[in-house]
């Protein structure tokens, strides 16, 4: 069940969020689809995107997880949520993140390949409560957020699951994400997916005797979540996975932070005598976003004026637009953003005349090969090696590029360019078809009745 290296675990409200953090280095993502997200006004996945994106995901080695975590009414457990997640599961999604307790039952009986996550809003808070859901076969908790590090690892000496906690991003001023005020204020609810995030706003303060107490207005907005410097006590509290928030968030912001978090756990994982978090990568992330600073939540306090973010909010954002570290943002979008990830391939290449013309490609421990054409003598100019790699080596629209590629050929051949680029395409769609079958779900189910 548990895992060796931890895992980085990034957002994405939108395609090319998803391409940027896995160029960024996330181990997985988890994003929404067109229902029962609690993010209802990002800019979900369609079904085609997630299709496609929990392929890609596989062939770049991640995970790809669902969000399913609103509250269901009954006739949409009844009649959507079977046909919704079906397409999903045969395609091989890694998990869904669940807090309605129908659901996870629904999907627990209809989808048995399918990894459960328990969200963060079904508020497991203690051992007892992970054990129970293991027991009914979630594969991982999400720890509520006002979790102190003695819990968590309380939770890991216990009760063999996976454990993923929040490390960085927003905060909810209510109980783990359990908050009612959006739906009695404008009928909006946040556990629907459709919060106004009332927390934000400015109030006015009275005792209990009713006399206005003179503070600041944002009274219910907590300071941003930011662990980078306690990566260390995170993992030796038995967390697996190190959730950063961020769905709404644009994606530089997703991008950027997601490679701060990567480059320090990997430093940890390698040489955790040696981890220490530079004051210009703190900057990085402050430069990113803060509201009005950071906290670090409750892992080690219970309360306090420091956890809050008590200025005004848009004054503030205005501040940051002003102060702007452009160059910070430019290479974020050209490392990043307008990067595409591509797969490295050793490719070995043979051409003969009298033969077929081969190509093998190996990715990891992938390896395919292809044959096309007929290798012909040259009647007039033969083809080079210089040629022939340039033409193998147009990758283009495929998830590969040739780190190597050896040419074994005779002096005077020739083949036409349609029959290279048929190898080229031949190796690509295996190494493709190699890398995500596996993923495939072979269950087929009835419909529930």
């Amino acid at each position: 069940m548990k895992k060796n290296q931890l895992e980085l675990l990034a957002p994405a409200g939108s395609y090319d969020i998803f391409r940027a953090v896995l160029n960024a280095g996330a181990d997985a993502v988890y994003v929404g689809g067109g229902q029962f997200g609690a993010r209802a006004y990002a800019n979900n996945f369609s079904e085609e995107e997630l299709l496609r994106a929990i392929n890609e995901a596989h062939i770049h080695g991640k995970q790809l997880y669902l969000t399913v975590n609103t509250l269901l009414k009954e006739e949409e457990l009844e009649a959507q949520l079977y046909d919704y997640l079906r397409p999903y599961y045969e395609q091989g999604l890694d998990a869904v993140i669940v807090q309605d307790m129908g659901a996870f039952q629904f999907i627990r009986e209809y989808f048995p390949k399918m990894d459960i996550h328990t969200s963060t809003q079904m508020t497991i808070c203690n051992r007892y409560g992970a054990e129970m859901m293991k027991e009914l076969g979630a594969t991982r908790v999400v720890t509520a957020r006002e979790m102190s590090f003695a819990e968590i690892k309380d939770i890991a000496d216990h009760v063999d699951i996976e454990i993923e906690s929040f490390v960085h991003g927003a905060l909810c001023y209510c109980y783990s994400g359990q908050c009612l005020l959006s739906s009695m204020l404008g009928g909006r609810s946040g556990n629907r997916g459709r919060c106004a995030q009332p927390c934000r706003l400015p109030y006015e303060v009275y005792d209990a005797k009713r006399k206005k107490i003179a503070c600041e207005p944002f009274v219910l907005s907590p300071k941003d979540l930011c662990t980078i410097e306690d990566i260390p006590k995170l993992a030796e509290s038995g967390i697996f996975s190190f959730k950063i928030e961020g769905r709404m968030k644009k994606p530089e912001y997703t991008a950027g932070v997601v490679s701060i978090y990567r480059k320090y756990l990997d430093l940890y994982e390698k040489k955790p005598s040696r981890f220490h978090v530079l004051p210009e990568d703190m900057k990085k992330l402050y430069e990113l976003y803060n509201r009005d600073g950071f906290n670090k939540s409750y892992y080690t306090v219970r309360n306090g004026r420091d956890m809050m973010a008590l200025k005004n909010e848009k004054e503030q954002e205005n501040k940051k637009k002003q102060r702007r570290n452009e160059q910070l943002f430019y290479e974020i979008q050209r490392d990043y953003i307008e990067t595409e990830a591509k797969e490295p391939i050793s490719g070995f290449l043979t051409l003969y005349p009298g033969q077929p013309a081969f190509l093998s490609a190996e990715s990891g421990k992938y390896s395919v090969t292809t044959e096309a054409g007929m290798v012909e003598p040259a009647k007039k100019q033969p083809l080079t090696e210089e040629r022939v790699k340039t033409q193998l080596e147009k990758t283009g629209e495929t998830p590969f590029y040739f780190k190597e590629l050896d040419v074994c050929m005779d002096d005077n051949c020739f083949v036409p360019m349609q029959t290279l680029n048929e190898l080229r395409r031949g190796v690509s769609d295996q190494l493709v078809k190699e890398m995500t079958e596996p993923y495939l779900s072979l269950i087929h189910i009835s419909e529930p009745t």
